[in-house]
């Protein structure tokens, strides 16, 4: 039998671990599938590699692929996601001095605490007529949602109190080190090489803005997946297998050589090593604190689509694109996550299967036990920083209470 192939886009990033490990240790040659993989340098040329039929699937920044669907800044093209590649993994970085002015230590504060001494920072750089800058990697990011949810969440205006801008990952320790912005918004390892080199301190984990965060997903066009539905689910099954052995004890050694080579992150093996292993070293030759779930890839069905994380980024790009809720957008947005297509691909392998689609997001303090059509789940806490839950199902109550 000749395997399946899928070209997948990925950028330099821990988070593109799965479709590359799947690749390098043969999860996916036993589904079946062969992955050939496309490295690229920015979020849009992974996006429009995919959408001209350049690459079969990609890794990518959960927003966009729901952005690309309803035609933000370009026609529409309707794309599928049937997993999600991890959860968290992101940080917000402030440069050395501005990391000084709002009193930052070796370790990890509370975000309250921060975005009040920040917004006293803000004010003070506004009225001097020099406003903060911040980097993202995309408009469409969970990085700038993340970072726009805990600015407004803390009493700072984005876009009227501090300016954020777009900025490629590879290339974020490059714009604070060249005092383009103030802070970034980035995922691993582009944080801790700006640590490293000097040029920054890690403020925040976005873990602790929301704490099961979705992240990077694996998209495709929906006409692919319509015709090449069983290859779609043996890949899923391989991804699932990776994401398996990305957390298995003394896994982490043999997955960081891998994800440091040249034709994958090209970063410092060292670093790579402190994201899986879930340590972060906040401040320039600083020793690495550990923070739980930093980067979360399997448990707890991490890897399932819930159509509420799709809905809560709808809720964002309504709220920070300052445009009108539309239900039908809404409904679409929801769609774009095919819990059908992971349920069915992992069915009777004793993987646990949630039975639901959807779930109120933020609303769990402690881990409780779910229900599930295969298998036993159980979901750890959820909470976004400032206790707020997410219904799904009433999203525009939901815009109306927000800052």
């Amino acid at each position: 039998m000749t395997a399946e192939t899928f070209r997948i886009g990925f950028l330099p990033l821990v988070d593109a671990a799965l479709p590359i490990l799947a690749h390098e240790l043969g999860f996916a040659a036993r589904e079946d599938v062969a992955i050939d993989l496309v490295r690229d340098m920015t979020w849009a040329t992974v996006r429009d590699r995919l959408l001209y039929g350049h690459t079969d699937a990609a890794h990518m920044i959960a927003p966009l692929a729901i952005a690309t669907t309803l035609g933000k800044d370009r026609p529409p093209v309707p794309l599928a996601v049937p997993f999600v590649l991890g959860l968290n993994g992101n940080a917000i970085t402030f440069s050395a001095k501005l990391a000084a002015e709002t009193g930052l230590t070796d370790t990890l504060g509370d975000p309250a605490r921060i975005g009040a001494a920040l917004k006293q920072v803000a004010e003070a750089r506004l009225a001097a007529g020099k406003p903060l800058r911040f980097g993202v990697v995309h408009r469409y990011s969970s990085h700038n949602y993340m970072l726009r949810y805990w600015l407004a969440g803390v009493g700072i205006r984005p876009d009227q109190d501090i300016e954020i801008v777009v900025t490629s990952p590879p290339f974020a320790a490059d714009a604070l080190a060249a005092g383009e912005v103030d802070g970034i918004c980035v995922g691993e390892p582009w944080n801790s090489i700006a640590v490293d080199r000097g040029v920054g301190h890690i403020a925040l984990a976005t873990a602790q803005i929301w704490r099961r965060g979705v992240e990077k997903v694996l998209a495709m066009r929906e006409t692919v997946l319509g015709e090449r539905r069983d290859a779609v689910e043996a890949l899923v099954r391989a991804l699932h297998a990776a994401a398996a052995h990305f957390i298995e004890p003394g896994a982490a050694e043999e997955s960081a050589d891998i994800l440091a080579r040249p034709e994958y992150l090209d970063a410092p093996r060292d670093a790579v090593l402190r994201a899986i292993t879930d340590r972060i070293r906040l401040v320039p030759g600083g020793e690495p604190i550990h923070y739980p779930d930093f980067m979360f890839q399997y448990r707890e069905a991490a890897n399932f689509p819930w159509r509420s994380q799709a809905a809560w980024l709808y809720s964002q790009m309504v709220r920070w694109d300052y445009m009108a809720f539309v239900d039908a957008e809404a409904a679409a947005a929801g769609c774009v996550f095919r819990p059908d297509v992971y349920r069915a691909a992992l069915a009777g392998s004793g993987a646990p299967l949630p039975g639901a689609s959807s779930k109120l997001e933020g609303g769990l303090d402690e881990p409780i036990g779910a229900g599930s059509t295969q298998g036993r789940l159980t979901l750890g806490s959820d909470r976004f920083f400032d206790g707020r839950a997410f219904d799904p199902d009433d999203i525009e109550a939901y815009l109306a209470e927000l800052p």
